[in-house]
C-alpha cells in the first residue's frame, strides 16, 4: 500500500492540465472572437483568472512527478530558482491583474450607480453577462479539479499528509465554486460586477500564495548558500 500508483499520478496531472487549458482557452477563444470583429458578450475576468492558482498546483504536481522521474540530488538543484522565478514574475502579474480588476469593478459600480446615463451605459457594455457559458465552463471545470483529487489520492493516500497540496486544491476548488456563486446568484444584469468581485479575489489569494512561495524559496536557498560556504 506504500508504493505509488503511478498511471493514477499521471492521469491525476493530466487531468489537472485539461482543466487548467479549459480555463486559458475561454480566454484565447474569446480573444480571437473580439480580434475578429465579431460581436460577443462581455466575457468576464473570473474563469480567465483561475490559472493564477491552478498554475501553481500543476506545477507542484510536475515537481513530485520529477521526484519521481529523477534523484533528489538533481531536483534540487533546480527547484530552487526556478520557484523563485516563477514565484517572483508570477506575484508581479497577479498584482497587475488584481489592479486590472479593481479598476474593471470601480468602473462599473461607478458607472452603474451614475443615473440616467452611467447607468445607461453599464447596460449597454456589461450587463448582457454571459451567464449560462460561464456556469457551464465553471462546472466542466470543478468536474476535472475533484477528478484530479480523486485520482490524486487514488495514486497514494499518503498526499493527503501534503499540507501544501491539500490547502492548494481545496483553495483551487474552493475559488471555483466561490465563482460560480457570485455568477449564479445575483440579477443577471450584476453578474459582471461580482464576477470581477471573484477574479480580484483569486488574484489576490494568488498574490499571497505566491508571496508566501517567494520567500520561502528566497529562504531555502540562502540556507542553501550558508550550507556551501561552511
Amino acid at each position: 500500500m506504500d508504493r505509488l500508483r503511478a498511471p493514477f499520478f499521471w492521469l491525476a496531472g493530466f487531468v489537472l492540465l485539461v482543466a487548467l487549458l479549459v480555463e486559458c482557452a475561454s480566454a484565447f477563444v474569446l480573444d480571437a472572437v473580439h480580434q475578429a470583429g465579431l460581436e460577443a458578450s462581455t466575457p468576464g475576468l473570473g474563469i480567465r483568472y483561475l490559472p493564477v492558482l491552478d498554475g501553481l498546483l500543476l506545477y507542484t504536481v510536475l515537481l513530485m512527478g520529477l521526484g519521481i522521474l529523477l534523484s533528489r540530488s538533481v531536483i534540487g538543484r533546480v527547484q530552487g530558482i526556478v520557484t523563485l522565478v516563477i514565484a517572483f514574475f508570477g506575484l508581479l502579474g497577479a498584482i497587475v491583474m488584481a489592479l486590472a480588476a479593481l479598476g474593471l469593478l470601480i468602473l462599473m459600480i461607478t458607472l452603474l450607480v451614475a443615473v440616467p446615463f452611467g447607468t445607461i451605459a453599464y447596460f449597454v457594455a456589461f450587463a448582457d453577462f454571459p451567464t449560462g457559458a460561464a456556469t457551464a465552463t465553471l462546472g466542466l471545470i470543478l468536474i476535472l479539479k475533484i477528478a484530479f483529487c480523486i485520482l490524486l489520492i487514488l495514486a497514494h493516500e499518503r498526499f493527503l499528509q501534503n499540507k501544501g497540496i491539500v490547502i492548494l486544491s481545496a483553495v483551487s476548488v474552493g475559488a471555483t465554486l466561490l465563482l460560480a456563486f457570485l455568477i449564479d446568484f445575483p440579477p443577471g444584469f450584476l453578474a459582471s460586477i461580482t464576477d470581477a468581485i471573484g477574479a480580484l479575489i483569486i488574484a489576490i489569494v494568488g498574490a499571497i500564495w505566491l508571496l508566501i512561495l517567494l520567500i520561502g524559496s528566497l529562504l531555502a536557498m540562502i540556507s542553501a548558500v550558508r550550507t556551501v560556504r561552511m
